[in-house]
């Protein structure tokens, strides 16, 4: 693979105030990750990585995620076209959430054809007892089908 090493999680003061590199992983061996926009700032996907994912994502430059719900390796964009090219990478202050900001060829990061997998949003403030999802995104970036065909949609119920 590549030989970008993570250091070991030794004192609160390595991981929150030194310049070296130790993602805390979860139980499961994820990082949760925020991808944005490089120039918009507007909130693209929320995604995971394991150690593996997170060490291509910085050799190449390009987003690379791990699919809860296929277990396995994600390079965003490798199929649809639709490359997340990062431009910076953050790590908070803890070291256990990233944030990407990326340039999307293509325009889209949403497996659906929309811009942002953030393209409804929740009313609040009322009570009521079913809550109306609104779209947000009027069109569609892509049609799915002819980018991915008739592949079983990647969402697990």
């Amino acid at each position: 693979m590549s030989d970008i090493k993570f250091e070991k999680r030794k004192t609160i003061e390595q991981v929150e105030e030194s310049t070296e590199l130790a993602p805390k992983f979860d139980q499961d061996g994820l990082i949760p990750v925020v991808t944005t926009d490089f120039d918009s700032g507007e909130v693209l996907m929320q995604g995971y990585m394991n150690e593996e994912a997170f060490k291509k994502t910085i050799s190449l430059g390009e987003a690379v995620y791990y699919s809860r719900s296929r277990k396995t390796l994600w390079h965003k964009g490798k199929t649809s076209g639709l490359v997340q090219t990062i431009k910076e990478i953050r790590i908070d202050d803890d070291q256990d959430s990233v944030w990407l900001r990326v340039n999307v060829q293509g325009g889209a990061s949403c497996h659906v054809g929309y811009r942002s997998c953030f393209y409804r949003s929740v009313s609040f403030g009322r009570s009521n007892s079913s809550t109306v999802l609104q779209f947000e995104e009027k069109e569609k970036v892509f049609d799915p089908k002819e980018v991915y065909g008739d592949a079983p949609n990647p969402t697990k119920l």
